[in-house]
């Protein structure tokens, strides 16, 4: 039979722990890695490192990440868009239907 490790960690006041540095091992678990619970029904929990959805992309993460940063370090930057701008954006997209939720594909081009 197979021998179960057993690790301990602290719930702080804030109900935050530290993953184990041999559980984070074991689960192959880096910096902002998702980790994944199951809670059976005899109140066991399973942990395991959460698998990437369809709808995280990573790519658009670090531009979003990107962005925030740029914003936070230099604010200065930030300007507002003209009402002339919105004005010929709306007449170059009038008349035009995006359905955002169909699948991408090159054969539309």
């Amino acid at each position: 039979m197979p021998t179960t490790l057993e690790i301990e960690s602290t719930l702080t006041d804030r109900y935050q722990t530290t993953v184990p540095e041999t559980v984070r091992r074991a689960l192959k678990l880096g910096k902002r890695d998702k980790i994944h619970y199951s809670i059976l029904p005899d109140g066991a929990v399973l942990m395991s490192r959460a698998t990437q959805s369809q709808e995280d992309d990573p790519v658009l993460g670090r531009f979003l990440g990107f962005l925030a940063r740029d914003i936070a370090n230099h604010p200065e930057h930030l300007q507002s868009i003209n009402t002339d701008l919105v004005t010929r954006l709306q007449s170059l997209t009038a008349n035009i239907e995006v359905d955002l939720d169909a699948p991408l594909s090159a054969d539309d081009e």
